[in-house]
């Protein structure tokens, strides 16, 4: 079967724009066909930060990972994110109004919010590794009412003070809403010239948190909050930048080549000032990926299984981090990576574990978030 381009075509006009883990567009507000490598590429992404979380509950020195470089697939969510964004509302957000478009990020997002708090909550209390005292009923609601309201507040010291105790990857859902606010307020009148000055200003703060901080993984706590917002604001600015500079070079390599061009990054080796490696990870090769894949040719073949990718993307980012909070106090409590497990029995672990996530993931997408977004549409 002949490859055909991905992006607008009349054939495919009944296509809908999907969302990441960093947001999309709601599929019930547009028509416009979207990218499926990117799609894919986004599911890439969330299945390797998977295994980055299960790696590092073991091994918390990120030169003795294989993928120590996972965080960047945060930040590559967030570059995907301005580009889609921009790509399925540029044109109307306008016309629609603030309120419409709140509806539908809320929509798009907000319910595997609320459900990871919720296996986060369950996590908490049946734990048999991690039983923290000090934590009465009160307390404990407080967190939850938190999460899912995403207020960022690092409760818990023995959680290295995460924003979202209850699910951990709600840090980036938090930058991706302060992103969204800007884009509907800010972003979306500026002219290309002043939106990739702001960018280029953007990258400069990027490389200035990544110099303080001695590498570009913050924004997951509230020791290294504002590490998340120079995140966000260059990645979802270039992306943004991408879409309206038209950067979408028509190539052949597709879904799988582009995979493993993005995997490749994820698991560069981590060095001593590895910040200045993640900055040009960042600033360069990401947007370049996005471009690539909003350009790219993809078989029918593929065509499937990156879709498959993109659905299963943003479940599998919203659920898994209940598990990994137990599989780190088993960790520690039995020394795993002080007893050669890291290296004998740490592969075969993650992949059950993984493969277990992905199982949630699917059964959490079909039986939870596309009906209850469907139901929402339709009664919200």
């Amino acid at each position: 079967m002949r490859p055909y381009p991905q992006g607008p075509s009349p054939k495919e006009s009944n296509t809908q724009v999907q969302d990441q883990p960093a947001a999309n567009a709601n599929s019930a507000l547009t028509t416009k066909p979207h990218f499926v490598v990117l799609d894919g590429l986004r599911g890439v992404a969330a299945l390797f930060v998977v295994i980055f979380h299960f790696m590092e509950m073991a091994i918390w020195d990120y030169s003795k990972l294989w993928i120590g470089h996972g965080y960047l697939a945060v930040d590559f969510f967030f570059c995907l994110s301005g580009f889609v964004l921009g790509y399925a509302y540029d044109d109307r957000i306008a016309t629609m109004g603030l309120g419409r478009f709140f509806k539908s990020r809320l929509i798009r997002l907000h319910p595997l919010v609320i459900l990871g708090s919720v296996l986060g909550l369950i996590a908490f209390y049946a734990n048999p590794y991690g039983i923290i005292p000090g934590y009465g009923p009160g307390k404990v609601a407080m967190i939850f009412l938190a999460s899912i309201l995403l207020l960022p507040w690092g409760a818990m010291p023995e959680r290295s003070r995460n924003l979202f105790t209850l699910n951990a990857p709600a840090w980036s859902l938090f930058w991706e809403y302060i992103a969204n606010i800007v884009f509907s307020l800010v972003l979306y009148r500026l002219r290309r010239n002043t939106l990739a000055v702001l960018t280029f200003l953007a990258a400069i703060l990027l490389c200035y948190a990544g110099h303080l901080s001695g590498n570009l993984s913050g924004g997951w706590s509230s020791s290294n909050f504002w590490d998340g917002g120079a995140r966000v604001a260059f990645s979802f600015l270039a992306g943004l930048l991408v879409y309206r500079m038209n950067w979408r070079p028509r190539t052949r390599l597709g879904f799988l080549a582009l995979s493993l061009l993005l995997v490749l990054a994820l698991i560069s080796p981590y060095v001593r000032g590895a910040w200045v490696r993640e900055a040009a990870i960042i600033i360069l090769y990401f947007p370049l990926l996005v471009a690539l894949g909003a350009g790219a040719t993809i078989s029918p073949r593929m065509h499937r299984l990156a879709k498959f990718s993109g659905e299963l993307s943003y479940p599998l980012y919203m659920t898994h981090y209940s598990v990994i909070w137990i599989w780190g106090d088993l960790a520690q409590k039995h020394h795993l990576a002080t007893q050669g497990h890291a290296i004998t029995g740490l592969g075969p672990t993650v992949a059950c574990g993984t493969l277990l996530m992905l199982a949630v993931a699917y059964v959490v997408m079909v039986a939870y978030d596309k009906p209850i977004r469907a139901w929402l549409r339709t009664n919200a």
